[in-house]
């Protein structure tokens, strides 16, 4: 297997530092390159995301994801969701409740009154089987049985993270199933253009373009309310680049009260199914870029806003906002709104996505 042996990668991750066996099935730690010197360094509990190595203006390297450095801090994360793969449906559900081929399906509550990303024991908790195709790419599959965290049918996952010689980090994901369900996978890259660090800065500099007209609003329990709203004379007007922390605090905004800052799903200007451009982040003074692109229909933008200072790789701690996320997906509780795109996987069918992230450094 042609996964990380030793301490010799800029991570300063060791492989024995990610093994644990759990439940009969091995973790593990997994590192891909390419030949510009960018680093990504995964673990197969959750998929989760350990490090990103890439350089800034001056050619210094530093980890611009916020992870852990043993698969013991994976597992008892402050933030169970930090940098982790999204199943089986990314985003809430009102009251864990749908309904489905006219029979009602319950999920556990986890979030408020409402349940969140797949339950508590959803995929970001799976210990995933994991194959190493080269050191570009590594390749994860689960199998999701029918009734886990409330969902039917039994769904099979296959997820593939490659690293491109262009700089791009490429997540493709498949699914099937034998039983109408519902599906909605993302990734939850808690990502900082600055680099991780103690304290980790916050990216309220971050000058970010979203390619949206319209976002959807939610409710105190950030449910939407049903609504599409433009994006016009609002905090969420990205079309054109715009600093994070200019209206993050907008206190006459109820959106920016109800999500404590951003944590909105954007309607993508896009084709259905289109690969294009969802977003662009800029860190000023390192300049690194970063650039989402995604098939799916919306991304939702979240800026970190209840991270508390808990520590993280290498000691770095992780305040509050010291993170920026775009987890491309569906819209947040879409079975219990017709008239968003659905989420609906039926028998026979294909569930396929493509989002990719890609970093640079601005001129």
């Amino acid at each position: 297997m042609n996964n990380t042996s030793s301490s010799k990668n800029l991570t300063g991750l060791k492989r024995r530092d990610f093994q644990k066996t759990i439940d009969g099935k091995q973790t593990d730690l997994y590192l891909l390159k390419n030949p510009n010197g960018l680093e990504i360094a995964v673990t197969n509990y959750g998929c989760a995301i350990v490090a990103i190595m890439t350089p800034d203006k001056n050619g210094k390297y530093d980890n611009v994801i916020l992870g852990h450095d043993t698969i013991d801090g994976v597992i008892n994360s402050p933030e169970q969701f930090l940098s982790t793969t999204i199943g089986r449906y990314g985003n809430r559900i009102c009251k864990g409740k749908f309904t489905l081929k006219g029979k009602e399906y319950s999920l556990p509550i986890n979030n408020g009154p409402n349940s969140l990303h797949g339950g508590p024991e959803g995929f970001h908790k799976k210990v995933w089987d994991a194959r190493q195709k080269n050191e570009h790419a590594v390749e994860f599959t689960l199998t999701s049985e029918d009734g886990e965290m409330g969902f039917p049918g039994k769904v099979e996952v296959m997820m593939t993270y490659t690293l491109t010689d262009v700089n791009e980090f490429i997540i493709s994901y498949k699914a099937t199933t034998d039983k109408t369900t519902i599906i909605n996978l993302t990734n939850h890259g808690f990502f900082n253009l600055a680099g991780i660090a103690n304290p980790t800065p916050t990216v309220l500099n971050n000058i970010l373009t979203i390619n949206a007209d319209y976002y959807i609003p939610t409710d105190d329990t950030s449910i939407p309310t049903g609504e599409i709203l433009k994006v016009d004379n609002t905090p969420f007007d990205f079309r054109k680049p715009h600093v994070v922390g200019d209206r993050i605090n907008d206190k006459g905004n109820i959106q920016i009260k109800n999500g404590a800052g951003y944590d909105h799903c954007f309607v993508l200007k896009k084709e259905p199914e289109e690969l294009a451009l969802a977003a662009k982040c800029i860190e000023p003074l390192s300049r690194r870029y970063m650039e989402v692109y995604t098939t799916e229909p919306g991304v939702q933008l979240y800026t970190g806003n209840w991270l508390n200072g808990f520590e993280g790789t290498h000691g770095a701690t992780y305040p509050s906002r010291s993170a920026i996320c775009f987890e491309a997906q569906h819209f947040p509780d879409s079975p219990n709104n017709a008239h968003f795109p659905s989420c609906i996987l039926t028998p026979g069918k294909e569930y396929k996505q493509v989002t990719i992230y890609k970093f640079g450094v601005e001129k």
